[in-house]
C-alpha cells in the first residue's frame, strides 16, 4: 500500500518544496517508486526543480480537479531528470524510468485566480491520491501542501501516514507551527515530524532540535542550516544530486531515513 507523506508549513518561504523534492529523490535512489502532488495550487512551482517547464506540460492538477482530463494525463515521468542532474560522484547510481512522477499545478495567472475565486471539489484530491497510487504502483506519495490552514491542506494532513512540518527559527513560525500541531491533534494525526530549516550556521543543531522538541513535544527529524550552495542553485535542480557531500544533503538523508523507519516499504512476497 502506498505511504502518503504530506509536507507542510504555516508560512510560505520555509523551503517546503525543496525539502519535498530532495526527500522524494532520496527515496527514489533507494529503489522506490515515488510521486509528488503539487497541491500548493495557489502558489505552485516545484516542477521547476525538475526542469519541467510550461512548454512540456499539457495538463495540470487543475485540469483534473475541474474535470477536464483523467488524472493519469497530469502525471509526468521525471526520472530522466534525476539522471541528468546526478553529480559525477553519484555516477554509479541510475534512476530507472517510471520511478518518479510529478503532478504539477498550473502557474497560469488566470487559472490560479479561478481557483481562488471558484475553488474546486476537495474530495477529488483525496480520490486522486488513491487513484494514482494504484495506477502507478507507488511506494510513496508526497503532497506539497499550501502554507497555512485551508480545506485542502486539512484533507492532505488528515489522510497522510506522516506529516512533516517545516519551520524556521522565527517567532512567527513558532507560533504558527503551534496552531498547525493543535489542528493536527484535533484531526488525530499521530505521526508528525518537525524539520527546522534556514538555521544560522553558528547555531548548534542538537541543542536547537532538543529545544523545539521540548516546546512542541513532537520529534524533530532534522535541522538544516543555511547553505550558500542552496542559494546559488536557486531552485534550478535537486540539491542532494548537485551537492552530495554537503552537510545539508547528509541531514536530508537522515530525515529520509527517519521517514522510512516509520513507514517501511512493504515487503513484496514471492509467488
Amino acid at each position: 500500500m502506498t505511504k502518503i507523506i504530506s509536507v507542510h508549513s504555516y508560512r510560505g518561504g520555509t523551503g517546503k518544496s525543496n525539502l519535498v523534492a530532495n526527500l522524494a529523490t532520496n527515496l527514489v535512489l533507494q529503489g522506490n517508486r515515488v510521486a509528488i502532488f503539487d497541491a500548493d495550487i495557489q502558489s505552485p512551482g516545484i516542477h521547476l526543480l525538475f526542469g519541467l517547464d510550461d512548454d512540456r506540460i499539457n495538463y495540470t492538477l487543475n485540469d483534473y480537479l475541474w474535470g477536464q482530463c483523467p488524472l493519469a494525463e497530469t502525471a509526468y515521468d521525471v526520472s530522466h531528470v534525476l539522471n541528468e542532474q546526478l553529480n559525477e560522484q553519484l555516477s554509479e547510481k541510475i534512476v530507472q524510468d517510471k520511478s518518479i512522477y510529478l503532478i504539477p499545478s498550473s502557474m497560469k495567472a488566470e487559472e490560479i485566480a479561478t481557483v481562488l475565486s471558484e475553488g474546486y471539489d476537495v474530495e477529488l484530491l483525496h480520490q486522486g491520491f488513491q487513484e494514482l497510487s494504484n495506477l502507478l504502483a507507488l511506494d510513496y506519495l508526497f503532497v506539497d501542501t499550501h502554507p497555512g490552514l485551508s480545506e485542502e491542506t486539512l484533507l492532505a494532513i488528515g489522510i497522510s501516514d506522516v506529516t512533516v512540518v517545516i519551520l524556521r527559527p522565527d517567532c512567527q513560525d513558532y507560533q504558527g507551527t503551534a496552531v498547525v500541531l493543535d489542528v493536527a491533534q484535533q484531526l488525530e494525526v499521530s505521526r508528525i515530524l518537525l524539520v527546522a530549516n534556514k538555521v544560522l550556521p553558528e547555531v548548534d543543531a542538537d541543542a536547537l532540535g532538543k529545544e523545539i522538541e521540548d516546546i512542541y513535544q513532537v520529534p524533530v527529524a532534522g535541522v538544516l542550516h543555511i547553505s550558500n550552495d542552496m542559494f546559488r542553485l536557486a531552485s534550478q535542480g535537486i540539491f542532494c544530486l548537485r551537492y552530495p557531500d554537503s552537510s545539508v544533503t547528509k541531514e536530508m538523508e537522515k530525515i529520509t531515513q527517519k521517514i522510512v523507519e516509520i513507514l517501511p516499504k512493504p515487503v513484496e512476497l514471492s509467488r
